[in-house]
C-alpha cells in the first residue's frame, strides 16, 4: 500500500468580476420591469410582485462581496439575466476544458511536475457542459496525458469525492498519480432573476495533483484518510437534463431548470450533518480539536461555516484556523474548499493536520485529513 499525497494545487480565476452593487442594480431594474409588465395581476392579487434586493441583504445572508464570472455579458442586462456565451464548434476546446487546462498547468508547475507524470484525470464538478464525450477525456487530450480519465458529479462535494477516488487508486497501486480538476461555471446554472439566490455563485477552476508520497519533489500534504457520506434530500435541486424535451412543458422557461434550494432547511440540516461527519472522522483517527490546525471548508455561506467550525473545535475558530475566500469568490461549488486550501496552507508546519471538507446537494459531505510534510 502506498501513501497518497497532495503535491500541487492550481486555481484559475476568471478576469471579470461582478460586485454586489452591480448585481443589485441589475436585479432591481429587472424587478421593476417585471412588476410593470404584470401590474394588473399584481394589483388583482393573482401574482406576487418582486421585491428589490440590496447589498446589505446579500452580505448579511451570505458574507459575499463579489464574484468572478467567465462571461459577464448578459448577466447584468435586465432583459437577459444570464451569461451570453459564444457557441463553440465541436473542433474547439470546450470552455470547461479550457479553464480546467489553466488550473491543471498551475498545479503541475507548483508540484514541479509535467503532464508526463500524470496517470489519470478526474473532472469533478457540479455541472458538466455535456454528457459525452467526458470533459475529463478532453482535458486529458489537451494536456497530452496517457492513462485514463472520467467525469464525476457529487454537486458541491465533487472535489473531496474526487480526491478520495484518486487517493484510493494511488493507495492500491493501480496508478502513481492523478489530477482532480474542478471547473465550475456556476453562473450558467444560477437563476439570476431570483432574489433569494441571485448573489450566491461565481466561476472558477481548481486542480489538485495527487501522487505517491515518495514521488513528491517538495513540501506536500500526505492524505492520511478520507471519508464520504450521502443522505438523500430534495432541498437543493436542479431538474434540468436530457429527458427535458420528452416531457410535457419540458422546454418552457421553468424555474426548476436552474439552481433551487430551501435555504433555511439546508442550513438547519447540513450544519449538524457536516459537524458530526468531521467529528466522527477525527475520532476514527484519534485526533482532538487541539490537533487540528486548519479547516478548509466548502465556501457556501459564512454563517454556516462559522457554526461548523465552532462545533468541530468546541470554540469560535480564529480566522487563520478556518479561512474564508467566500467574500471574494462567492460560492464556487466543488472548487471552494480547494481555493481555500490552495491559498491558505503554505504556512502550516511539518506534522500539522488539517481537514479539507466540502458538502452540498445530495446531501453529500466529503472530508480529507491531510498532514503537512516539508
Amino acid at each position: 500500500m502506498y501513501t497518497p499525497a497532495i503535491t500541487g494545487t492550481g486555481v484559475f480565476t476568471p478576469s471579470e468580476t461582478i460586485t454586489n452593487a452591480e448585481l443589485v442594480k441589475a436585479f432591481n431594474a429587472y424587478a421593476d420591469l417585471y412588476n410593470t409588465e404584470h401590474a394588473d395581476e399584481i394589483a388583482a392579487g393573482t401574482r406576487a410582485a418582486k421585491d428589490h434586493s440590496s447589498e446589505e441583504f446579500i452580505f448579511k445572508a451570505s458574507g459575499i462581496e463579489q464574484r468572478y464570472v467567465m462571461v459577464k455579458d448578459g448577466i447584468l442586462d435586465p432583459t437577459v439575466m444570464y451569461p451570453k456565451m459564444r457557441q463553440r464548434s465541436d473542433e474547439e476546446p470546450s470552455i470547461m476544458a479550457e479553464m480546467a487546462l489553466k488550473a491543471a498547468n498551475i498545479a503541475l508547475e507548483n508540484a514541479g511536475k509535467t503532464a508526463a507524470d500524470v496517470g489519470a484525470v478526474i473532472c469533478a464538478a457540479s455541472n458538466l457542459e455535456r454528457a459525452y464525450p467526458a470533459v475529463a477525456i478532453e482535458i486529458q487530450d489537451l494536456l497530452g496525458i496517457e492513462g485514463f480519465a472520467f467525469d464525476m458529479n457529487v454537486a458541491c462535494s465533487s472535489a473531496t469525492f474526487g480526491i478520495q477516488a484518486a487517493a484510493d487508486m494511488i493507495r492500491s497501486g493501480s496508478i502513481r498519480s492523478a489530477l482532480v480538476i474542478n471547473p465550475e461555471i456556476c453562473s450558467a446554472h444560477i437563476e439570476w432573476r431570483d432574489r433569494d439566490c441571485h448573489f450566491i455563485f461565481g466561476d472558477v477552476a481548481t486542480a489538485t495533483l495527487l501522487e505517491r508520497e515518495e514521488d513528491a519533489k517538495g513540501a506536500y500534504f500526505a492524505v492520511k484518510s478520507t471519508r464520504c457520506a450521502t443522505s438523500y434530500s430534495n432541498n437543493i435541486r436542479n431538474n434540468n437534463g436530457f429527458l427535458r424535451r420528452s416531457r410535457p412543458d419540458g422546454m418552457k422557461d421553468r424555474r426548476d431548470m436552474q439552481f433551487m434550494q430551501n435555504g433555511r432547511k439546508v442550513f438547519k440540516e447540513v450544519v449538524p450533518m457536516v459537524s458530526d461527519h468531521i467529528a466522527g472522522h477525527m475520532a476514527d483517527e484519534n485526533l482532538g480539536a487541539q490537533d487540528i490546525k486548519r479547516l478548509w471548508l466548502h465556501q457556501a455561506n459564512k454563517g454556516m461555516n462559522d457554526m461548523i467550525g465552532k462545533k468541530v473545535l468546541g470554540r469560535t475558530p480564529e480566522p487563520h484556523e478556518q479561512p474564508n475566500i467566500l467574500q471574494d469568490y462567492a460560492n464556487t461549488s466543488s472548487a471552494g474548499s480547494i481555493i481555500t486550501f490552495a491559498k491558505h496552507s503554505a504556512d502550516l508546519k511539518d506534522g500539522d493536520h488539517g481537514f479539507i471538507c466540502s458538502f452540498g446537494a445530495g446531501y453529500s459531505v466529503g472530508s480529507v485529513l491531510v498532514e503537512k510534510h516539508g
